[in-house]
């Protein structure tokens, strides 16, 4: 060990060390000033140390006063201690910045006012576990033709794209068109149409037009198909497709699904094309209720047909048929959906979305309970009608009598409800008429014995297995729904229900008819029996009388 008696050369060391320490740090942070600086006392305590060190080598006393008076001498200023910045941490940051942006873009999408076309939502959509379940999932997810982005390219629906590219041909050659016409027709309003969906769509612009047509033309060529015939746009009668078979109540039951659709407006746009009148608007929509008529959950023929006249005269003469009142329709649910309210509640937005913005929103089964079940009202003395409408969804209560009109249950029934449930759910511009008519329903079914009895009251037909996969279809309908009480159009007549059902009297006078005259026999054995007894209290009356004022002697 070497000792320093020299105090200034010891000094000078000291404001040397610190000038390199200096240089060293102070050069990377100028490069990354854009991090956070870091409080770091335990590097600065180990340098005091070595200062504390070599003046006890060099058997010097200095305080501390005196140190920094050599460090001002040298013009040094001691800043605080840094580390070099992390080129992964630095990495880290940009990461998250990069997320944060995706997320702002994601929030001015959803936050668009065309947005229309939704992918269902985790809540309502089976976990895919097994069992009922998969059976969920599947009735939101198309098994033979995707229309749209959202399940485009999937291998399971590949089959399908080849009969697309007939269909498209197939209109070229028919209307001597060329596909560029259609293709700069719909790119110029490729924008409008992504605002449609929900979320980016990873699809350039080429693969999303060429999409749009591709899947547009096909859409048109089915509903004038089914209309007016498919020799009629010069198919084979054996088309794997193109021919009215079994196979197309499948495809009929894919297009009514809510992530499987295409805006209305683009299959307007090219029914005008083809039509030779791009500014028509009204036979796409009168197309949709002619093609998805046997989804209609009502068998009521002749009131649905009535303003039906046959297609091919109102496309010959470009007819402006609007059959949603004025009011342009959004996709193939929604025109569908309002069809079955054409003369329902009008359709308002949710405004109670506003009014109660601070309540917290879950689905909660006890504000789900409008009525009791069918046996319990039948107990209480309610009855149970056949309303003779087409309306499946108007519901009347008067004198003790509900009226039920009659509903088929088939199986593609669950699919469209569930789909008509979640854009419901999901579009916040429409009312919630449907879910408000299956959570009425299911309120009504708990067991199938009272399937049984609205079957035996004609208010159910069903093709189902048995009485009870209908209640269960009804019970798992609007399990995971977000819905108020208070915001359905049968509230009102729920409360007229429960009123009739506490009044006691009504339930007695029920008992008495359901133990004492539940069939004819029972009512002739009373009245027989009130007359018997009748006569043997007339008869004991007039001899007790009678030996009152004629006493024997």
């Amino acid at each position: 060990m070497v000792a320093v008696f020299n105090k200034e050369l010891l000094s000078w060391y000291l404001i040397t060390l610190k000038l390199k320490e200096t240089v060293e740090f102070v050069i990377p942070q100028a490069q990354y000033s854009h991090t956070c600086h870091r409080n770091l006392d335990i590097p600065q305590q180990e340098h005091h140390q070595e200062q504390q060190r070599l003046l006890d080598q060099g058997n010097i006393s200095i305080k501390e006063e005196e140190q920094q008076q050599l460090l001002d001498q040298g013009n040094i200023s001691i800043k605080e201690h840094h580390h070099h910045p992390d080129p992964a941490d630095h990495q880290w940051v940009i990461s998250i910045r990069e997320k944060l942006e995706v997320a702002r873009q994601d929030e001015v999408a959803g936050s668009s006012a065309k947005l229309c076309i939704y992918r269902i939502p985790k809540s309502l959509r089976g976990g895919g576990g097994g069992g009922d379940q998969d059976q969920d999932h599947k009735a939101y997810v198309p098994q033979i033709v995707s229309l749209g982005p959202y399940h485009h390219g999937k291998k399971r629906l590949r089959d399908m794209e080849r009969h697309k590219y007939r269909s498209l041909r197939q209109v070229l050659k028919r209307c001597n068109h060329d596909v560029k016409l259609y293709l700069n027709s719909i790119k110029e309003v490729e924008e409008k149409a992504r605002a449609c969906y929900e979320g980016p769509i990873a699809m350039n612009s080429n693969e999303f037009v060429e999409m749009l047509v591709l899947d547009g033309c096909f859409i048109l060529e089915l509903f004038r198909g089914v209309a007016i015939g498919f020799k009629q746009l010069d198919y084979s009668h054996n088309d794997p497709v193109f021919a009215m078979r079994g196979f197309m109540h499948s495809i009929q039951r894919d297009m009514i699904m809510l992530e499987n659709q295409l805006p209305l407006f683009i299959l307007d746009r090219l029914m005008g094309l083809q039509v030779g009148d791009p500014l028509q608007k009204g036979i796409v929509a009168k197309l949709v209720l002619r093609f998805f008529d046997p989804l209609v959950p009502s068998d009521d023929q002749p009131s649905r047909n009535s303003d039906r006249n046959k297609l091919e005269c109102s496309m010959g003469q470009h007819a402006k048929f609007d059959p949603l009142d004025d009011q342009s329709g959004l996709h193939f649910v929604d025109v569908f959906r309002r069809s079955l309210l054409r003369t329902g509640p009008q359709p308002t937005p949710r405004i109670w979305l506003k009014r109660r913005s601070h309540a917290v929103r879950v689905a909660d089964k006890r504000r789900q309970q409008l009525i009791h079940c069918v046996m319990e009202l039948k107990e209480a003395g309610i009855k149970f009608r056949r309303r003779n409408t087409d309306r499946f969804w108007d519901i009347k209560f008067e004198n003790g009598v509900l009226q039920i009109p009659r509903i088929l249950i088939h199986d593609g029934t669950k699919s469209l409800f569930l789909n008509l449930i979640a854009f419901e759910q999901c579009h916040l511009d429409c009312t919630n008429d449907i879910t408000s008519y299956l959570i009425f329903m299911d309120n009504l079914i708990n067991s199938p014995e009272d399937v049984c009895y609205l079957h035996y009251c004609g208010i159910i037909e069903h093709w189902m297995g048995s009485d009870g996969e209908v209640a269960d279809l009804f019970n798992r309908l609007c399990q995971e729904v977000v819905f108020d009480m208070n915001e359905s159009y049968l509230s009102q007549l729920s409360a007229q229900v429960n009123r009739y059902y506490n009044q006691r009297w009504n339930a007695w006078r029920a008992s008495l008819k359901h133990n004492y005259f539940n069939n004819p026999w029972a009512i002739i054995s009373f009245v027989a029996i009130a007359v018997v007894l009748l006569l043997l209290t007339l008869a004991q009356t007039f001899y007790s009388v009678y030996g009152y004022y004629n006493p024997r002697s």
